[in-house]
């Protein structure tokens, strides 16, 4: 920690890490309406549940945080200006323009050249329509928690401003994610480099980013490193083989966004299929989407085997699409069905599919119930839709296998909502275990005994937790 008195304030914690819970902050569940006396506030054994969330660390599965050393120069390119804004400026900000923002406001808002301060005036006449978001209350939990701000208004964005500049200092990622956050470690998919070197990597684990390795390909993003000249396909595979020799004993997953811009209805096709399509691509002749899908199929389930090969889980994308006025929904209602053939094809790969594939999460928790080797991640849903996700939670864990669903990830760019997320996730999870007590669908000791499993227990065991942090203890770019 750099000197001087930190502007975070200090939580009681579990074995050194775990900040204490949401409650302070939201407050205690209201409990049933009526007739439902089991987990009311006031009740000892909602009490229970509820300290035993606050207090369990959680393991964050998924988030696209920049290192901190770029924090600290504030030059990385995922900073659009470094000032309070930056905290606004992931997800919250496409609820600013689908609210009505005019995108010209909206680029002043976030523009580095924009008084830090005139930027709440920017703001105020849209903030009425988006604070009740989860986007929103992800951002003034935080500024809470971390500033002492109780709210983000004209009078307090002042001290917001002031709060964020104290903060980012050295050791500000340990002690928002640790003792704030409550938070044991953190699954990191960089979206600077396929794999971040990262200089705190028990803390800031990695996964091995595959988008490029089989959509494009990427040749300057993957084949530069490794230094291979690409002329044909199996000049491409070398690198891919290069990724997983290098970082995969030190990876905890890969990951793949591709659903972004396909559906994940990939098909096992043979490297002899797509050798002439693939060179094509390289000397950028015209090749059909057909072909181009084709391509994209095969090397995707070349990086899934090396995955497999390795050990490591591969997550997908599914569902929501982050940003404003682009997402079709239809490609969105078939991925339920592609992971469904995803699980089919490669038994002995574990597959998690992220985000619970909202708006869809229904079809998805059948899927996680039929096949083995389904795990379904909540990372994102807790601020895309709180309601959505206790309800997900809910129906997930009377339906379906209690160890193949993981309940957090702050999916942030920047570190600093990750503190509300959380806080969100404690009060989703409390309410989700306690109302199903309250139906009468699980008794008070099963749902404590789900705790600690659905908080951390899975990660651990699914990601081999423990061996992979001895491996990152002694990583060699250390």
């Amino acid at each position: 920690m750099g000197q001087g008195r930190s502007v975070f304030p200090r939580r009681a914690v579990i074995k050194g890490s775990a900040a204490a819970g949401a409650a302070g902050v939201l407050g205690g569940f209201a409990g049933p309406a009526s007739g439902a006396p089991d987990f009311h506030e006031g009740d000892d054994a909602f009490a229970a549940l509820r300290r035993l969330v606050d207090s369990t660390p959680l393991v964050d599965t998924h988030e696209h945080l920049i290192e901190e050393k770029g924090r600290l120069t504030g030059k990385s390119e995922r900073i659009k200006a470094d000032d309070w804004s930056f905290l606004v400026g992931h997800y919250l900000d496409s609820d600013m323009l689908t609210c009505g923002m005019p995108r010209s406001d909206h680029e002043t808002f976030f523009s580095p050249e924009t008084d830090p301060l005139r930027k709440w005036e920017l703001l105020e006449p849209y903030w009425p329509r988006i604070r009740h978001t989860g986007y929103a209350q992800a951002v003034e939990i935080a500024a809470k928690r971390l500033y002492g701000v109780e709210r983000l208004c004209r009078e307090t964005i002042g001290r917001v401003q002031d709060g964020y500049r104290k903060a980012v200092k050295p050791g500000m990622y340990e002690m928002v994610l640790r003792e704030v956050a409550g938070i044991e470690s953190c699954q990191v998919n960089s979206l600077e480099v396929p794999f971040s070197e990262s200089p705190q990597p028990a803390l800031l684990m990695q996964d091995i980013s595959i988008l490029g390795l089989h959509m494009g390909p990427d040749l300057d993003a993957y084949a530069t490193r490794p230094g291979i000249e690409v002329h044909d396909l199996s000049d491409w595979h070398r690198v891919i083989d290069w990724w997983f020799e290098t970082y995969g004993p030190f990876a905890v997953a890969v990951k793949s966004q591709a659903a972004y811009s396909r559906n994940i209805d990939f098909e096992d096709v043979p490297p002899e299929d797509v050798e002439d399509v693939f060179r094509k691509v390289l000397s950028k002749d015209v090749v059909t989407p057909a072909d181009e899908k084709r391509l994209q199929d095969h090397l995707f389930w070349y990086c899934t085997r090396r995955a497999t090969e390795h050990d490591l889980p591969v997550k997908v994308h599914t569902g929501y699409y982050a940003g404003d006025n682009h997402m079709p929904l239809g490609r969105l209602l078939g991925n339920a069905d592609a992971a469904s053939g995803l699980c089919r094809t490669a038994p002995d790969t574990r597959f998690v599919f992220m985000h619970i594939n909202y708006p869809f999460y229904e079809d998805l928790i059948a899927v996680a119930k039929h096949y083995t080797n389904c795990y379904v991640d909540m990372c994102w849903a807790w601020i895309l839709s709180p309601v959505a996700a206790n309800r997900f939670l809910k129906q997930y864990l009377v339906t379906a296998p209690a160890n193949k669903v993981l309940t957090f990830g702050g999916d942030y760019i920047p570190v600093e909502p990750v503190v509300g997320h959380a806080a969100l996730a404690r009060r989703g999870i409390t309410a989700a275990l306690a109302g199903l007590v309250d139906e009468g669908w699980l008794d008070r000791e099963g749902a404590l005994a789900l705790v600690d499993p659905i908080m951390r227990g899975n990660a651990r065991t699914l990601f081999n937790l423990e061996a992979k942090t001895a491996a990152l203890q002694r990583a060699p770019w250390l």
